[in-house]
């Protein structure tokens, strides 16, 4: 299964399709940063790895458009303290 990670800038999320169910990450943009505000994963799709796969996703267009991240959110801030080759995404 390939798992596509979608931006969604005027909803302010990413968001992850998977067996019918949206996983999101909202955020808010100001100027050259990215505040990660929440992550919500459906029951369903608990323990396959969605929330990361979605939060992995969402900082790789991060780093694409050279952006530093305010991981606000507990779910991001654990994925980018678990992963130093993101950390240097951290504002």
């Amino acid at each position: 299964m390939t798992l596509v990670v979608r931006d969604n800038p005027a909803a302010e999320r990413f968001a992850l399709e998977a067996d019918g169910f949206t996983a999101i990450a909202a955020y808010h943009r100001h100027g050259d940063r990215i505040t990660f505000i929440h992550t919500e994963v459906p029951a369903e799709l608990e323990g396959r790895g969605i929330g990361s796969a979605l939060v992995k996703g969402a900082l790789a267009q991060v780093r694409a458009e050279g952006l530093k991240v305010v991981p606000l959110c507990p779910f991001v801030r654990h994925y980018i303290e678990t992963h130093p080759e993101e950390q240097d995404l951290l504002a």
